[in-house]
């Protein structure tokens, strides 16, 4: 406890915080980070619950995506074109803005491209998105400046192996990270930037009227406070639409000669896998229990992992001896858009969260704005 602490630590994580960040992943990292380089001069706390980041920026699977022609175009069904235009924006920038922070060699970044993959019972989308490609390619070309993002791929599974796959649309500038590295990489910055963190620390609640971070080493008192913590924050915000949405993952031990190399969507993304140190990296089904995977509890299903386990079995690897290593899942935070929560909530709480999935492309843009926000208000 923060009573029992000596006159230099109290001084150094105690005392005369301008801003307190509540979450140390993606968006909570970039939030102290744009703070300090506006304020050099600021007392920044970080305050992470965890031993290690404990939300989806240390549990996600790596990719560095910005939408599938299947997302797109479901997303445009249901949300419109300029929603989605704009979105494809926020990420494809995010995506910049995290290279620019960390950089390629510290993310690992892999340009593989990726593959939504399409099954004889997805033969009427395919028929539907596949003419729409042109079109999605120049607003894409608008967006990136790249020219023909999108293109049709009828050889993936021979190419990879796989079973019952017929076609795939192909993204060639779709890449992947190693999050681990990246999370390594952002600490280290915030630390030589001057900025305290502490894990360990769980926020118990937060009392805005005084100022007060209530946690489970004490209380903290900060001007300002910044909560960055995802599908976490439905306890903290209860009146904003944050439902938390956990993700299940599986990781296959090393596979001699594996040929998978990318990222792949399957089943209009509620699928995902990759390769990462001769392993396939494989999670999703949330669609099997959407109800159940309401929920902030991070652990593993037997339903969904069973599913994943045969799918892996069955489509990705069906002539390939694989035995699975590890597994474990990840909190995301959704809602009814897919557009984030960038917000003053009064004078002295702020919020960047509902990242909707996409954390990894666009949690470095949300860090960014939100702490212009605060400086501006």
């Amino acid at each position: 406890m923060v009573d029992n602490w000596s006159y230099w630590e109290q001084k150094n994580y105690l005392h005369n915080l301008d801003f307190i960040v509540v979450g140390a992943g993606i968006v909570g990292y970039s939030t102290a980070l744009s703070l300090k380089q506006a304020v050099p001069s600021a007392n920044i706390l970080i305050l992470e619950r965890g031993n290690l980041p404990s939300g989806a920026s240390s549990k996600n699977a790596g990719f560095a995506c910005f939408g599938s022609p299947t997302e797109l175009y479901d997303d445009i069904q249901q949300f419109g074109e300029n929603v989605v235009w704009q979105t494809v924006k926020k990420r494809w920038e995010g995506l910049t803005a995290l290279r620019e922070t960390i950089g390629d060699e510290h993310l690992k970044l892999e340009l593989h491209g990726s593959w939504d993959l399409m099954t004889a019972a997805e033969e009427e989308i395919f028929s539907k998105i596949g003419p729409l490609l042109p079109y999605y390619n120049e607003r894409l070309l608008e967006i990136t400046g790249e020219e023909n993002v999108f293109s049709v791929d009828m050889d993936v599974a021979q190419k990879f192996g796989f079973s019952s796959v017929t076609a795939s649309f192909y993204n060639r500038l779709e890449g992947q990270i190693d999050t681990a590295s990246m999370n390594s990489a952002f600490y280290r910055k915030v630390v030589a930037a001057g900025i305290n963190v502490l894990f360990g620390t769980e926020v118990l609640s937060i009392d805005s009227s005084k100022k007060e971070v209530v946690t489970t080493l004490g209380t903290f008192t900060a001007a300002k406070t910044a909560l960055c913590v995802n599908g976490f924050a439905a306890r903290f915000l209860p009146d904003e639409d944050i439902q938390p949405a956990r993700a299940q993952v599986l990781i296959t031990d090393p596979i001699p000669g594996l040929a998978i190399r990318g990222t792949f969507h399957y089943q209009f993304g509620y699928y995902y896998f990759r390769n990462i140190d001769d392993r396939v990296l494989f999670g999703g089904g949330r669609n099997l229990d959407k109800r159940g995977e309401t929920t902030t509890e991070m652990v593993n299903t037997p339903a969904i992992m069973d599913a994943l386990a045969n799918l892996l079995k069955t489509v990705i690897l069906p002539n390939t001896p694989h035995t699975i290593s590890h597994q474990w899942s990840g909190i995301m935070g959704v809602g009814q858009t897919k557009r984030p929560i960038v917000k003053k909530i009064n004078a002295h709480l702020y919020c960047g969260v509902r990242l909707g999935g996409m954390g990894v492309a666009i949690g470095t843009l949300v860090g960014r704005e939100l702490a212009q926000l605060m400086l501006d208000n």
